[in-house]
């Protein structure tokens, strides 16, 4: 292979040409640099071709050895096709668990009605109707049933005024707000499920000691501005406070 310049009649000229096998037949002549492969590119092509095993033994050594790189890059692909089928399946199995959680919680909704509760004494009374101690019978639990009569509702016309307060009521979650914790109603009442308070009114207390001590007074004080507070960052007013 004979080394060529940019001025063509220099190559021409020398008389014994470098031979690059045996005989002393036509040989090629190489490309100038701009119109050249790459290196890795020729000595690839070589590789495969036993034609041209009479290299020249001046060309460095360093080329033949490249393809190997070239597979040893090509190795991490091959396993990257085999690490991805099992984090499908770990991925697909995720949306399995997803309706097992929303079955289990649909069921929870209960309709109460008044063969769930004991009756106990009453506790007070209110211009639409009584509140009575009561029990739940399955978990024995104590609350607070207040009882409506529908038709003095109807003749105050304040159905409405007892729908938007069970709304408001039961979205109020407050340790100085008593909960809600639902209602129902049958053909002449209307039932809700209150929080017991233990202790009763402020008022009967108020009654019974005569006066509060300053500390307690700030007490109830710090306890109601707080419960006012929650209830005004909610947009409700409450307009009725009372030691009733």
């Amino acid at each position: 292979r004979v080394p060529v310049s940019h001025n063509s009649k220099a190559v021409v000229t020398p008389t014994q040409p470098r031979v690059l096998g045996v005989s002393n037949g036509p040989q090629r002549v190489q490309r100038p640099v701009s119109h050249q492969k790459p290196v890795s590119q020729v000595s690839v092509v070589k590789s495969k071709q036993p034609a041209d095993q009479n290299a020249n033994p001046a060309t460095p050594c360093s080329n033949p050895p490249q393809p190997k790189p070239v597979s040893q890059q090509n190795q991490p692909t091959t396993h990257v096709p085999s690490a991805k089928p099992p984090s499908d399946p770990a991925k697909q199995a995720k949306p399995q668990n997803k309706p097992a959680k929303t079955n289990q919680v649909a069921p929870s909704k209960t309709r109460w009605c008044l063969e769930n509760f004991d009756i106990g004494r009453p506790l007070g009374k209110g211009k639409f109707g009584n509140v009575y101690l009561a029990r739940e019978r399955q978990t024995k639990f104590i609350l607070a049933l207040k009882v409506l009569f529908k038709n003095q509702l109807e003749k105050a016309g304040v159905e409405h005024q007892l729908r938007r307060e069970v709304e408001i009521q039961s979205h109020l979650r407050h340790p100085n707000i008593l909960r809600l914790y639902g209602y129902f109603h049958d053909a002449t009442r209307v039932y809700l499920i209150l929080e017991f308070a233990p202790k009763g009114e402020l008022y009967g207390e108020l009654q019974r000691c005569g006066s509060f001590p300053e500390d307690r007074s700030a007490t109830y004080i710090m306890e109601l501005a707080d419960a006012l507070h929650y209830c005004h960052i909610k947009n409700v007013i409450h307009r009725d406070i009372k030691p009733e």
